[in-house]
């Protein structure tokens, strides 16, 4: 046997009985070189290597690979194994290269690779470069510059096997010897797993824990990295959307929407909104006989409804972002209500004490300035309360909070503002001297 084939053999031996040793040599070669040592694997060898080595190199890789190898090694492997390394390219690539598959696996792997646009994993970046904690930083640096991102505030370390083990900031690479291993100066890193909720992502980052989030899967493997400039748009993208759904707009309608778009969204609210408006005008019918004794009392009906509307609409605000921000959970409705009601009843003596003298002045009453300042009071707690209440009643219930919370409370707000304001004038004005 010549030389040249009994080296062949030792190295194919020595990548078969040790895949992951081999891929952290082969990280250092070209994506050529690389592909050429995968065509003479076994299909299982040739998959576990590509597992092993660095994320980035795992783009150039299939990037590079011809048909035939791209198509016999991920035909023959795991779609979830399929789309996690697929998931290193970008979508050309990606796109590219599952045309090569059957109809089926290539269904297969893009359902892998799709990710609700709720969970952390729609906002992470899977073009991702990680080290391992043997590597020295002189390599580091060396790596750095040849990728020449200036972005990088800090780099992750994985096992052998792809598992998230710390970071490294790039401080304490600057400032460390070119023989220090990374092992040394690693620390932990916060992670967030892939399918969970985005606003978690959003609450580290508010909290200044993090700038660059990495996402992994349940083993543990690092999947990706969620960047702090896609975490802040995401933020305002979920801000904007929230205060659409409010006020009864579509999410997905944007300001050069057509026409047809915006009425198709906003008309059903609308509709809703006309019949809720119906139900607080009818209840302004029921003390007809009252406004017309007193014809005054109509002139105060504006004034106790929008400031209830008022106290409903903050009230609702907080509670909307504590939702939002997971700072509460439908649990704490209570908690939450108690202290809306408590501002409520503060802000409504204060608000009550200034109307009732304004209201004195103006109509020349005492029983009517006691009436609309008593009634501001008893509005301003329940739309205090109804505030914190509504959203969370459509979260129990498995609804959108943000979508028209603001249409239900002001439905409520105008309806208890008129029934305190004209129950008690009607009640209580032959003894307060009104009528």
């Amino acid at each position: 046997m010549e030389l040249s084939a009994i080296k062949v053999k030792l190295v194919n031996e020595y990548i078969q009985r040790f895949p992951g040793e081999a891929a952290a040599i082969l990280n250092t070669y070209k994506a050529e070189e690389i592909i050429e040592y995968l065509m003479v694997q076994p299909v299982d060898i040739a998959e576990e290597i590509m597992h092993n080595l660095s994320p980035d190199v795992v783009g150039m890789v299939i990037e590079e690979m011809n048909e035939s190898t791209f198509s016999s090694l991920f035909e023959a492997i795991d779609p979830y194994a399929g789309a996690k390394l697929l998931s290193r390219s970008n979508t050309t690539v990606i796109e590219k290269k599952l045309e090569l598959l059957s109809k089926n696996k290539a269904k297969n792997i893009r359902e892998m690779l799709s990710y609700p646009p709720q969970a952390a994993g729609y906002l992470m970046d899977t073009r991702i470069i990680t080290f391992q904690p043997q590597n020295t930083v002189d390599h580091v640096l060396n790596k750095l510059r040849t990728i020449g991102d200036k972005k990088i505030l800090n780099i992750h370390v994985t096992d052998n096997g792809g598992k998230l083990l710390g970071k490294v900031f790039i401080q304490n690479i600057a400032i460390s010897t070119p023989e220090t291993k990374l092992e040394e100066i690693l620390v932990p890193s916060e992670s967030i797993q892939v399918m969970s909720p985005a606003e978690e992502a959003v609450e580290l980052f508010e909290e200044g824990k993090i700038i660059n989030l990495p996402v992994v899967d349940m083993e543990n493997h690092i999947l990706g990295i969620i960047r702090s400039e896609t975490l802040i748009a995401a933020t305002q993208k979920d801000a904007s959307e929230d205060v659409l759904a409010m006020f009864g707009a579509g999410r997905e309608e944007r300001a050069l929407s057509s026409p047809w778009f915006a009425v198709k969204k906003r008309l059903p609210w609308l509709e809703i909104n006309l019949a809720t408006a119906f139900l607080a005008a009818s209840i302004v019918g029921v003390f007809e006989e009252t406004i017309a004794q007193v014809t005054v009392l109509a002139v105060f009906l504006p004034v106790v409804a929008g400031q209830s509307g008022n106290t409903g609409s903050q009230a609702l605000a907080v509670t909307m972002r504590g939702l939002a921000l997971r700072e509460i959970q439908t649990n704490h409705w209570w908690k939450v209500a108690r202290k809306e009601v408590a501002v409520g009843f503060i802000n409504g003596i204060a608000v009550a004490l200034t109307t009732s003298v304004i209201a004195y002045f103006w109509a020349s009453s005492f029983g009517i300035a006691l009436v609309i300042g008593t009634s501001m009071i008893l509005s301003m707690v329940i739309a205090g309360f109804s505030g914190a209440v509504v959203p969370i009643i459509l979260k129990a219930a498995g609804q959108d909070p943000a979508q028209s919370s603001s249409i239900v409370l002001t439905t409520v707000t105008d309806i208890m503002g008129f029934l305190s304001f004209l129950g008690l004038a009607t009640v209580l004005g032959s003894a307060l001297g009104i009528f």
